[in-house]
C-alpha cells in the first residue's frame, strides 16, 4: 500500500510514523524544507519538498500509482485543492483532508464534498474532534481517557489509581471473582510511562494509568469499585477561546445545559467573536494569569478548569495556578509529547494530546479488512481495533485460549446480537460478532489480516 501524505507539521509527522511502522510505502510532501529534512532523517519515508497541490510535486511524490492521499497542512484550501488534483489528475482511489474552518463543514453544504464537487473522501475537524474527546470525559468523573465503541454499547475507559482505591495491589485474576457479574475487562496498564499487557498475577499499583474495557451500562458501578463516586462538573472554566474552545462551550452548552461554563479569552476580538457566538457562557476577557481573572472566573469553586489555549506553557502553568486556588480537577491540552509524563506529578489530572485523536480519526480509513473503527492510545504504545468477525478469520470457531493471538492482544469485548460478552479462555467468537481488541503497535498488522476475508486483502 501506497500513501501521500501532504504537510510535515505535527499531525503529518505522526500520521507518516505510524504508517511507516506498518511497512507500508510512505511519502511526504511540505514546503518546508527543514520539516522535510526531519521527515526524511527520522522516518522510513520518502520526503519531497514542495507545494502539495501542484501536479509535478505529486507527479515527483508517486501520485501516479499511490492508493490514497492524506492532506494535512495548515490550509484548508492548500488540502481542498491537493485532494482536487490528486484525483482529477492521477486518479488516486482514497481522498482525506484536514479541514478545520467550520464554514465548509456546515451541514446546509453538505453536498460540497463528492465526486461530481470537491473529491474529498473523508474530511477530519481536529478541533471539533479534540472538543468532543474533553467533552466525552467531562461525563465520567475520573477519566482520563474515553473511546465509546459499538454504537456505545463498549466503553473503553482510561483511570488513574490513586492512593486511595479500592483495588490497588489486588491480583488482577481476582477481580471477576469479587464481581462475578461485572462485565469488564483490563487491556492495558501504563506504568512508569511504559505500556504493560496484563497478566493474572499482575497487581495494581498507585500512579498506574489503567484501560478498561467495560458495558457502558456499568460504567457507574465500575467507577465505584475503582473509589471514584464523584458527582459530574457542574462549573467549568475554559481557557482558550480558539476553535476547540469554542467548540467545546458550544458543545457543553447543548449536552450538559445545567453545567455553567465561563470561558478566558486573552484577545479582545476573539473574546467578542466566541461571545457572540455562545448562548450561555460567560466570556472573560483578560490574560488567565491575572489576578482579578483569576478571582472573576471563581478559580475556588470551579470542578474541572480546561486549559487548550495554543501554548503549552501557558496551558500547564494555568492549570497548576487554578489547581493552587483550589480547582477540583485540571485539564491540559499539549502538543509537545515530552511535556505528558512530567504533569501528573505536578497535579495536573488529564492531558489531551490532539495528534493522537487526530491521528485515530485517520488510522480507520487506512486500515483493511472489517475494521470498523481503531483509536490510539498514548502515542503510539497501542491500538483500540473495532472489527466484524468475518467466518474465514481464525479466530472464528475455537475458543480464545487456543485461538494462537499475536503477542500482548486482548480481546477486550464481543458484542452479539445486542449482548456484551466479557470473553474469557473458553469463549468462542461467532462470524458476525463485533470485536474490541486491544493491539500493540508491532501486532496490528497481523490483527489486521485476521479480520480480512482473503479476496479483499492485497
Amino acid at each position: 500500500m501506497k500513501i501521500i501524505v501532504c504537510g510535515a507539521g505535527q499531525v503529518g509527522y505522526q500520521i507518516a510514523k505510524y504508517l511507516c511502522s506498518e511497512d507500508i510505502d510512505v511519502t511526504i510532501i511540505d514546503i518546508k524544507d527543514k520539516l522535510v529534512r526531519r521527515a526524511s532523517d527520522t522516518l522510513d519515508v520518502r520526503a519531497v519538498c514542495g507545494y502539495a497541490s501542484h501536479p509535478d510535486i505529486l507527479e515527483n511524490a508517486g501520485a501516479k500509482d499511490a492508493d490514497m492521499i492524506i492532506a494535512v497542512t495548515h490550509l484548508d484550501e492548500v488540502n481542498m485543492l491537493t485532494c482536487q488534483v490528486a484525483y482529477s489528475l492521477f486518479n488516486i482511489p482514497v481522498t482525506i483532508a484536514r479541514i478545520r474552518h467550520q464554514g465548509y463543514l456546515n451541514p446546509i453544504w453538505s453536498n460540497l464534498f463528492g465526486r461530481d464537487h470537491l473529491p474529498i473522501d473523508v474530511t477530519i475537524s481536529p478541533e471539533a474532534e479534540v472538543a468532543k474527546a474533553i467533552s466525552r470525559r467531562l461525563h465520567v468523573p475520573g477519566a482520563i481517557d474515553m473511546i465509546k465503541l459499538v454504537e456505545d454499547k463498549v466503553t473503553i475507559l482510561g483511570l488513574r489509581c490513586h492512593d486511595v482505591c479500592p483495588l490497588l495491589h489486588t491480583p488482577l485474576e481476582q477481580l471477576s471473582a469479587l464481581f462475578p457479574d461485572l462485565h469488564v475487562s483490563i487491556v492495558g496498564i501504563i506504568r512508569n510511562d511504559k505500556m504493560m499487557t496484563p497478566k493474572p498475577n499482575d497487581q495494581l499499583l498507585p500512579a498506574d494509568e489503567v484501560y478498561f474495557c467495560v458495558e457502558t451500562e456499568q460504567l457507574t458501578r465500575l467507577l465505584s469499585i475503582f473509589g471514584i463516586e464523584d458527582d459530574e462538573a457542574h462549573n467549568i472554566v475554559v481557557v482558550g477561546g480558539g476553535n476547540i474552545g469554542h467548540f467545546l462551550c458550544k458543545d457543553l452548552e447543548k449536552e450538559s445545559p445545567i453545567v455553567q461554563t465561563k470561558l478566558i479569552e486573552m484577545n479582545p476580538q476573539r473574546a467578542e467573536f466566541v461571545a457572540q457566538n455562545l448562548l450561555k457562557t460567560s466570556v472573560l476577557n483578560g490574560d488567565v494569569m491575572d489576578s482579578e481573572i483569576i478571582e472573576a472566573a471563581h478559580f475556588d469553586d470551579t470542578d474541572n478548569f480546561i486549559a487548550v489555549t495554543d501554548d503549552d506553557e501557558v496551558n500547564i502553568l494555568a492549570s497548576l495556578l487554578a489547581k493552587r486556588h483550589g480547582c477540583l480537577k485540571a485539564t491540559a491540552l499539549i502538543n509537545t509529547s515530552t511535556y505528558r509524563p512530567l504533569l501528573p506529578a505536578l497535579g495536573i489530572d488529564v492531558v489531551i494530546d490532539p495528534k493522537d485523536i487526530t491521528v485515530s480519526s485517520i488510522l480507520s480509513h487506512v486500515r483493511r479488512g472489517r475494521i470498523r473503527s481503531v483509536h490510539s492510545l498514548r502515542e503510539g504504545y497501542g491500538e483500540i481495533i473495532e472489527a466484524d468477525a468475518v467466518e474465514t478469520s481464525p479466530l472464528v470457531g475455537k475458543p480464545l485460549r487456543d485461538a494462537n493471538l499475536p503477542f500482548g492482544v486482548i480481546v477486550g469485548a464481543i458484542v452479539r446480537n445486542d449482548q456484551v460478552i466479557t470473553p474469557h479462555g473458553d469463549t468462542v467468537i461467532n462470524g458476525k460478532d463485533r470485536v474490541v481488541i486491544y493491539a500493540p503497535a508491532n501486532s496490528v498488522k497481523k490483527v489486521e489480516k485476521m479480520f480480512c476475508v482473503r479476496l479483499e486483502y492485497f
